[in-house]
């Protein structure tokens, strides 16, 4: 009897585990359309580190000891889809941040001052031989303290080919994706008041050195021996409408019927399919909610939806209740169901 070789069966195992994802992912993408770099966006800073492909189509952000680098949308918009493929830089990247935001923070923060709306993608590099880390958040009226984190990993390796990462942001909803795989939304309510953002704001695209926090809490700094470090973006997407930057006083009204024509969009639908995706992905994927922070937030926030399945997950620091992987931690606490189900048994059995 031939026996099959455990490396075959824990890496069966992991493809298994993440083929529900990778089935969803692999379906028909979203029907969108592509810019060239110089029709949406204008470099940030570090220019000599922004590096255009010959047709315009894709750009290079590259982080070296002199310099990271960063380009911004050339217009400000209210509400829109943003998006765009992006390869993460490979091997050792601790401290190193790429990013895809929206935010009005320095384009319109003259208007805005110390009220700044915010929606982040952040990479976090790592250590050579982790994997890379990201978080979503959201901010509103410029409080850092309301920032609302949350931190995941992934089913794939990020640096080894191109990923579509999106933000749409309209006047009812906020939703991130990975691909075609819808990883957090926030319902707006009455209740989060001024921090649902609102404001106008600009796409912006960073790589830059974050060894002050990215990686164990910033015990490790970026290593520039490894440098440069490189972020590819390709197949950009800006849909939304367009703002004035320079009225003080937007008005609003004008982007009606963009907004009506955004919510109509096969990314602005959460079928019950990609909502199924949404829910696995955070049950596999997510290391790290506010929502599950009682320290940090004692009253729960009102755009805080609490799964009590997913929240038995979760310490009261909001991270992860066990150490290592998604699947030990279920092992874990199905053991423990187990043993507190027979022990229930025990006593009835001894009455």
């Amino acid at each position: 009897m031939s026996s099959t070789p455990l490396s075959f069966i824990l890496f069966y195992l992991l493809i298994s585990s993440s083929s529900w994802l990778l089935c969803f992912s692999s379906g028909a993408g979203f029907n969108l359309t592509t810019i060239a770099f110089d029709d949406g966006y204008n470099p940030l800073f570090g220019d000599f580190n922004l590096v255009r492909s010959p047709d315009g189509r894709s750009v290079r952000l590259l982080l070296d000891v002199s310099s990271g680098s960063g380009f911004i949308s050339s217009s400000m918009y209210e509400h829109g889809f943003f998006s765009a493929k992006i390869k993460l830089p490979s091997d050792y990247t601790a401290g190193v941040v790429v990013a895809l935001y929206v935010s009005f923070l320095a384009s319109n923060g003259d208007v805005f001052e110390k009220n700044h709306d915010e929606l982040d993608i952040e990479f976090l590099g790592n250590v050579e031989g982790k994997p890379w880390r990201f978080q979503t958040n959201l901010y509103g009226n410029g409080s850092t303290s309301r920032g609302r984190e949350e931190r995941y990993r992934l089913w794939f390796d990020p640096s080894k080919e191109f990923h579509r990462y999106s933000i749409l942001w309209t006047a009812k909803n906020i939703i991130f994706y990975v691909d075609e795989v819808p990883i957090r939304e926030v319902v707006r309510s009455d209740e989060m008041g001024g921090d649902y953002p609102t404001k106008p704001m600009s796409i912006y695209a960073t790589i830059w050195d974050a060894s002050s926090w990215a990686t164990n809490g910033g015990k490790i700094k970026v290593n520039y021996d490894y440098a440069p470090f490189t972020a590819d973006f390709k197949e950009l997407v800006l849909e939304g409408c367009p703002m004035d930057p320079i009225q003080e006083y937007p008005d609003f009204t004008t982007c009606k019927e963009k907004d009506a024509w955004l919510e109509t969009r096969n990314f602005a639908v959460l079928t019950p399919k990609r909502r199924s995706a949404m829910r696995k992905f955070r049950q596999h994927y997510m290391y790290y909610s506010c929502c599950y922070d009682v320290w940090r937030y004692p009253v729960k926030l009102p755009d805080c939806v609490i799964d009590p399945i997913e929240k038995a997950r979760f310490n009261e620091t909001g991270r992860l209740r066990f150490s290592g992987s998604h699947k030990k931690q279920a092992k874990i606490a199905k053991a423990r169901r187990k043993k507190k189900q027979r022990a229930a048994s025990n006593e009835r059995t001894d009455v």
